[in-house]
């Protein structure tokens, strides 16, 4: 009886890994596909074409300066969706998912129109915003902040508030509570969304190239530089650039996994 169930225990979890195995598989030769199909000679030519130097440099400094907006939005407004109740919380809750389920041109869409208002035309006389650098942050922006913020929340959830209470008897206001107990705990979600937020930042096409263009030397970012590439048909130079964001996003991750498994 014994040594049926075991049977049937490894034929359950030799299914459960073909199907899940499918799938990862499927990941590891996409990467290894890319790796055989260009050489490092192609892509040293790629990285030295200046246009390409200047979509790494833009993509990389718009998407750390995205991730530092998100966060500044993504941390008070995580914690009030977990700690706090207050009027219309259902209807906040669910327009965080807006971002998320609508199609990516929408949204770069509907940043366009915005800025076509009566509204949108006086902040575009202070700060010149479509079509140009500013767009693509905001773009991104729009996009990397639902992320952070349902990040955010579930590490709040995920905090025991006991400990903020005791804190709150012990004399500490409810912000003293906060910036001592509650966000040193929540560093590790601080740091998944963080990494989440530039990762997609990074990796964000369709609101920047509606909203923000893609001018040569202007707002070409490192998705649009593999499209235009890819459009010339030259596959070898959209693969490098590709490979430039599969390097980056790799970093963050390994980096965010170090530093969790640091903090344990």
């Amino acid at each position: 009886m014994v040594a049926v169930k075991l049977a049937s225990d490894r034929w359950f979890h030799l299914t459960l890994a073909l199907l899940g195995g499918s799938y990862v598989l499927l990941i590891l030769a996409l990467l290894v596909g890319d790796l055989l199909y260009t050489s490092p000679g192609e892509i040293r030519d790629t990285l030295n074409d200046p246009n390409i130097r200047f979509a790494i440099r833009l993509s990389l400094l718009s998407a750390t300066i995205t991730t530092i907006l998100a966060l500044w939005v993504a941390v008070p407004l995580g914690y009030l969706l977990s700690r706090a109740r207050f009027p219309g919380k259902a209807v906040v809750d669910t327009l965080l998912d807006v971002p998320i389920v609508l199609p990516p041109l929408v949204i770069g869409l509907s940043l366009l129109i915005l800025f076509q208002l009566p509204l949108g035309r006086e902040v575009e006389k202070v700060i010149p915003i479509t079509y140009h650098v500013p767009a693509i942050i905001l773009a991104q922006f729009t996009v990397a902040t639902a992320f952070a913020v349902r990040t955010m929340r579930i590490t709040f959830d995920q905090i025991d508030p006991r400990a903020e209470q005791v804190a709150l008897t012990l004399g500490c206001t409810r912000a003293q509570a906060f910036w001592r107990v509650t966000l040193p705990a929540a560093r590790r979600g601080i740091l998944t969304a963080a990494t989440l937020a530039w990762a997609r930042s990074i990796g964000e096409f369709g609101p920047v190239q509606v909203f923000a263009g893609a001018t040569p030397m202007k707002t070409v970012v490192l998705p649009t530089a593999v499209f235009f590439e890819a459009q010339l048909g030259r596959l070898s130079a959209a693969l490098a650039v590709s490979l430039v964001m599969v390097a980056a996003a790799l970093g963050a991750l390994l980096i965010t996994r170090f530093l969790g498994w640091r903090s344990r």
